[in-house]
């Protein structure tokens, strides 16, 4: 069995093999044409070699300096267009002619610092001593560039000294400006910080603070004394005292007084709405109101009125005697002195806290002024370097000379350019035409969106956890009908073992109770869909169960015609009554006991409406209670959402993929619509693999010479393999997205090991005008094709590839 490497490249061989041509034949094309060019010519070549020569005695330390920068220089940067032009004209003024692009082609600078620094220059050229005259000029031109480098360099720094010392010296004077105006401001703090006032003025403060403390202590003791004997606070005592001396409040007491006295008196003998009494009453509350003005004009209005609320308050607080007005008229001067005293208080706090924040800002002050020093010293030191710099480049200029020396005058060296034989060009670039070659066809195969190989679509399917049901084989066509699905009708098919693995597994698919109606599509058309779907329901019926296939693929020809059943020749007229159970459209299959089937009624205009009418719904509902299995075969996923308009109706949808055909995207974006999804109503209960790589038995004639005992021996193969099944072919793990319990995903493990004898034909669904092309070809002249030997002997195995069917391998020839 080859590596899977080896197949994986033979099938991208089989699909790109002319891309490779392509690129094997561009490669040996141009290795031929490169071997057919004449022989280069003798190339002469001249080498010079030049050293680092050290400065001589100076007193400058510029010159120095930029004498020792041309160790740092490489070969690329020593040949400058200034270099060439300058070789260019030596040249001419010896008489030869040579341009500029011709030198640098030509010559080569080769800078090596191990050991001694050296420049070896070499020059190549067809004339021996052209070749020597130009590498001179070379190392001439190099010695002469290398002073005039220094010189330049010397200048620049000359020049670059010059603009920067006018902006050190603002520098400096700046700095001594900010210096001199932060003393000038900072001087009598930092003064007073020095002889010790500063502190002496905090200590005085919090003097002057303790003796006012002491101070109101005293005088709110009187206070509080006076405010005990006259029970009146000091704002009361300040209106009564005001209140008391005032002669017309005096006199308004009098009036209040004797008009109560009257009221008091003809009260006990006048009731009080006497008008003598209503008038009385009248008389004492305008008494009352021009008490309350007078009080507002003497007290100050509101604070009047908010001392002395009412009539009665005022009246009781504006009669003092004299001596209660004398402590009154005392209270209110201690109660002043004591806010004077309290005022004074708050000012020397403040001002202490001012001399406290002066006093801790003097480090800081401390530290700028030493910087603002710091800086200015700094500056002056800058401004002095830049002086001493620049006398010492204006001596540098009298001594500049060249870094380097001819160490080596130039000298020949005979270099002739071997030739390559054209033969070993050819198998060189045969070799490589081959290697471009494979790498585009791995390239071109790796940027192909299409699972070409089993083991990589079965591998993404368990990755993604979607349960493998089945692995189907090839199944090869009937030669009579090269058009027609290949199905499994004869009772000992060796395919039909596969089938009916798939078919058990799909029964444990949901989990106790097995699924009664199932839709089968596909992500795309030609994987294999209406081929798994047939097959499936014949294996449902050999295994003695009720099956009802029901094509509702109204977009594409009916294939009844491979199980001997047609649709009513006016079936077409009313494709939605058609569906009614009353009409009983199903037909029997004869070839296939137990299987029954309803062909759909010819290609509709909008199969949506007859898909989604009551009568397609009656229909499966009556075909639950009659049949063990209902098979629905519905149009791919992405040619439109028929399998998903009759997913609701069903116990869940079966997905069909190929290799060769299901491509990576799609199968994902479906996986993550319709699997992964949290907010999807659709129930996948797994996928099948069609051309999957089995190895499948194809008995002689005389193993199968009874078709009682074949079928015989068949139950009792299939019995065995059911009661294996759970240990051996069965992968059975939990499922989150199925509605019953428990849940499970079951996976068989079969042989992958596959024999590639030929290319194969692939068998599906395809839709060219009307006609469904089932064996990867289109059009009514399409004929399989059989890879293999026809040796009179019979066949052993089947290079199986998928479900959508075409031979691959030995083609079948029994005798």
């Amino acid at each position: 069995m080859a590596p899977p490497i080896v197949t994986r490249y033979l099938k991208a061989f089989q699909r790109h093999y002319l891309a490779g041509i392509i690129g094997f034949a561009g490669v040996t094309a141009i290795s031929g044409f490169m071997a057919i060019q004449p022989p280069p010519p003798v190339i002469h070549q001249s080498r010079g070699i030049l050293v680092y020569a050290p400065p001589p005695l100076t007193f400058s330390a510029t010159a120095a300096s930029i004498q020792q920068q041309a160790q740092a220089v490489t070969g690329r940067g020593l040949i400058s267009d200034e270099l060439l032009d300058a070789v260019a004209a030596a040249v001419s003024a010896q008489g030869e002619t040579v341009t500029t692009k011709a030198l640098r082609a030509n010559v080569r600078a080769v800078v090596s610092s191990e050991g001694t620094f050296q420049v070896t220059v070499s020059y190549k050229d067809g004339d021996q001593d052209r070749a020597e005259l130009i590498n001179g000029l070379f190392l001439e031109a190099l010695v002469e560039q290398s002073r005039i480098f220094n010189a330049i360099q010397i200048t620049r720094v000359k020049e670059n000294l010059n603009e920067l010392l006018p902006q050190v010296e603002a520098d400096v004077r700046r700095a001594e400006a900010e210096l001199e105006a932060y003393v000038r401001t900072e001087a009598p703090l930092l003064a007073s910080a020095q002889d010790g006032s500063l502190i002496s003025s905090i200590a005085g403060s919090q003097t002057s603070q303790r003796e006012i403390e002491l101070a109101l202590v005293s005088l709110n003791t009187q206070i509080e004394s006076l405010q005990a004997r006259l029970g009146l606070t000091p704002d009361q005592a300040y209106a009564s005292s005001a209140l008391s001396s005032d002669p017309i409040i005096a006199n308004l007491r009098v009036q209040l007084y004797q008009n109560e006295s009257q009221i008091a008196v003809l009260q006990q003998r006048l009731r009080p709405e006497h008008p003598q009494m209503v008038e009385l009453l009248n008389q004492q509350q305008a008494y009352e109101v021009l008490l309350q003005q007078r009080v507002t004009e003497v007290i100050g209005g509101q604070n009047g009125t908010s001392i002395l609320p009412s009539a009665e308050q005022i009246r009781q607080n504006s009669s003092l005697d004299p001596a209660r007005q004398q402590l009154a008229n005392q209270l209110v001067a201690l109660h002043a002195e004591q806010e004077r005293q309290q005022q004074l208080l708050i000012s020397q706090q403040n001002l202490e806290q001012q001399l406290r924040e002066e006093y801790s800002q003097l480090p800081n002050k401390q530290i700028k002024q030493a910087e603002l020093a710091q800086n200015v010293a700094f500056k002056q030191s800058f401004f002095n370097e830049i002086q001493a710099r620049l006398a010492d480049v204006t001596l540098a200029e009298k001594e500049a000379v060249g870094s380097f020396v001819i160490a080596q005058p130039p000298t020949l060296d005979w270099v002739e350019e071997g030739t390559s034989s054209p033969i070993v060009v050819l198998l060189i670039g045969s070799v490589i035409g081959v290697v471009v070659g494979g790498a585009l066809i791995f390239v071109l195969d790796s940027a192909d969106p299409t699972f070409h190989m089993f083991s990589d679509l079965q591998s993404m399917l368990r990755d993604q956890e979607v349960p493998i049901l089945g692995l189907l084989p090839y199944v090869p066509l009937d030669d009579a009908h090269p058009r027609w699905i290949p199905v499994i009708t004869p009772v000992d098919s060796p395919y039909l073992e596969a089938f009916e693995r798939f078919r058990s597994n799909l029964k444990r698919a949901t989990g106790k109770t097995p699924p009664k109606v199932v839709v089968v599509s596909s992500t795309l058309a030609q994987e294999g869909k209406t081929f798994t779907a047939y097959n499936l329901a014949i294996a449902s019926a050999r295994a003695g169960k009720r099956t009802l296939l029901i094509e509702a693929d109204l977009r594409s020809p009916s294939q009844a015609h491979v199980l001997d059943a047609e649709p009513d020749t006016d079936s077409d007229l009313d494709p939605i009554r058609y569906y009614d159970p009353v009409q009983n459209s199903i037909r029997l299959v004869p070839s296939v006991e137990n299987l029954y089937i309803l062909p759909h009624p010819g290609i509709q205009l909008q199969p949506a409406a007859v898909l989604e009418s009551s009568e397609m719904r009656r229909t499966l509902e009556a075909a639950q209670g009659r049949f063990d299995l209902v098979v629905l075969d519905c149009p791919s996923l992405s040619r439109c959402n028929d399998a998903l308009l009759m997913e609701p109706y069903t116990d869940g949808m079966l997905w069909v993929t190929r290799p060769g055909h299901t491509e990576e995207g799609l199968l994902m974006s479906a996986i993550e619509q319709f699997i992964e999804s949290e907010t999807t109503t659709v129930r996948v209960l797994g996928a099948v693999i069609n051309e999957a790589e089995l190895d499948i038995t194809i008995p002689d004639d005389g193993d199968v010479d009874d078709p009682a005992a074949a079928l015989l021996r068949l139950g009792e193969e299939s019995n065995e393999e059911l009661g294996k099944e759970s240990d051996a072919d069965v992968e059975v793990g939990p499922r989150e997205d199925l509605d019953t319990e428990p849940e499970f995903a079951v996976e068989p493990e079969f042989p992958v090991e596959p024999e590639l004898n030929g290319d194969s034909k692939l068998h599906g669904e395809a839709e060219l005008n009307g006609e469904a092309g089932l064996n990867g070809k289109s059009g009514p002249d399409a004929e399989p094709e059989l890879d293999g030997e026809l040796d009179g002997e019979t066949s052993d195995k089947v290079g199986a590839h998928g479900g959508a069917h075409g031979v691959s391998g030995k083609a079948l020839n029994p005798k």
